[in-house]
């Protein structure tokens, strides 16, 4: 199935730093010894739907953060960098070779949870095998080993990707353009654009334990895109309902680089007085 829209998310320009911004930075930083990991994400394709609120929310354990009634999921297609632990130097930079770089697609949406915005991961499809056994034991997040390969080359204005499950019988593939070559900026507060790039809070669920980890970087400078997907056997396969998701448009950004990564904590550290430790919130996590 084909289909494509012009983008609905429009680019703008505005200062380097927002309020939600400055905030996640303020929220995650509250938790010493934060961050846990550092990373670069790069060459980053942002595609949005909007999906009926009702069904999604049935396959999500938060509730919905929703926009004016709307509920949204977008699929992010990029690639993670030299991820590497904030201590340790050079030794665990060298340890943490085997899965620092790898391709991911997140299939995400917006939630949010005692007061606080995020995202939740309905899956992740990675390109390292490692990563896939790891990630779901330390941080809840629902990895799959995928097949990925990413043309997302800004430079001559190439924009395309394709995605397949680990047993190549289901597809994801795109093909984006821009709508104006090299206006790279941030999204104006209080967008539409801002509220689906500039998230910094990640909810997960595995089996009954309900985690939180936050990351913090600049605020994306990016690009307003033409998308158009080629094949979503890859999406309606998972998820039904999303064949009556309505595509909504996409963005593209460049990347940013030293993201910073936190720790996992147990759910209920959200209701906890600030000052406890990091550790002790990581040892207890469900």
């Amino acid at each position: 199935m084909i289909v494509q829209a012009a983008s609905h998310i429009r680019g703008g320009t505005s200062a380097n730093e927002s309020e939600s911004n400055v905030a996640a930075r303020r929220r995650l930083l509250s938790l010493p010894p934060e961050p846990l990991f550092y990373s670069d994400w790069e060459r980053a394709v942002f595609i949005h739907y909007e999906v009926d609120p009702q069904r999604l929310q049935r396959d999500v354990p938060f509730a919905l953060d929703l926009r004016n009634g709307r509920a949204y999921l977008s699929l992010v297609a990029f690639t993670m960098r030299n991820m590497r632990p904030r201590v340790g130097g050079p030794l665990t930079r060298w340890l943490f070779k085997p899965i620092g770089t790898h391709d991911f697609l997140n299939v995400r949406t917006y939630v949010r949870h005692r007061g606080e915005p995020g995202i939740y991961f309905l899956a992740e499809w990675l390109s390292n095998r490692w990563s896939v056994k790891i990630g779901p034991l330390t941080f809840g997040l629902p990895y799959r080993f995928g097949h990925l390969n990413y043309e997302h080359f800004h430079e001559r204005g190439e924009l395309n990707g394709e995605i397949l499950n680990s047993s190549r019988t289901q597809r994801l593939s795109y093909r984006a353009w821009f709508r104006e070559r090299n206006a790279f900026c941030p999204s104006p507060p209080g967008t539409l654009e801002e509220f689906l790039l500039e998230r910094y809070t990640a909810f997960t669920r595995r089996g009954k334990a309900e985690r939180f980890f936050r990351i913090w970087h600049p605020r994306w400078r990016q690009a307003s895109l033409d998308v158009r997907i080629e094949e979503d056997s890859l999406l309606r396969a998972n998820w039904p309902w999303f064949s009556e998701a309505r595509l909504m448009g996409a963005n593209y950004s460049r990347g940013v680089e030293n993201v910073w990564m936190g720790w996992p904590h147990g759910i209920s550290k959200l209701a906890n007085p600030p000052g406890r430790s990091v550790l002790s919130a990581f040892w207890e996590m469900p």
